[in-house]
């Protein structure tokens, strides 16, 4: 592995690039849901379910973590599989902003189930691509491993009590 040596301004601005990029991907994704509290809030759930009121703040850590954890693997310049590492780690933000509207845009529980499948595998390829390049950026994505696991679980709980609204 060798550390970047780009300038402090230009480390800057790949941190900020990076907060961009993911903050776009969550915009995308809370495009469509922004009826999620009212939907939510009529589907039978879990007695495990959080409250609507925990998504966003979590999601916001989480997605500031995942920020930081690829611009700490794009800081890895010239390690081999940052490239693999970095592309892996678009492909989940796709997957995550896609099981937005795949719930809450068009109520589609089986896909929507079926994307948090692929986006746990993809979290976890994602977080040992980056743990070999950069252990502290695989640790940073643990937590979002960890939700996503949590999520997988209830997106297949509140699809399977709700099948006529999904």
């Amino acid at each position: 592995m060798q550390l970047s040596h780009r300038s402090t301004p230009a480390q800057a601005v790949g941190l900020l690039a990076w907060l961009a990029i993911v903050f776009v991907a969550a915009g995308l994704g809370a495009a469509a849901s922004s009826d999620a509290p009212s939907f939510y809030a009529q589907l039978a759930k879990p007695d495990w379910a959080p409250p609507a009121s925990v998504f966003g703040p979590v999601w916001s850590l989480l997605y500031g973590l995942m920020a930081v954890a690829a611009w700490l693997v794009w800081r890895e310049q010239g390690a081999a599989g940052r490239t693999r590492a970095l592309g892996l780690f678009l492909v989940q933000l796709v997957a995550n902003a896609l099981w937005s509207w795949l719930f809450f845009g068009w109520r589609l529980g089986a896909l929507a189930f079926a994307d948090v499948l692929l986006l746990l595998a993809l979290v976890v390829a994602t977080a040992v691509a980056f743990w070999r390049l950069r252990r502290l950026a695989g640790l940073l994505l643990l937590p979002y491993v960890a939700w996503v696991a949590f999520a997988s679980a209830l997106t297949w709980a509140v699809w399977q009590g709700n099948p006529t609204l999904l």
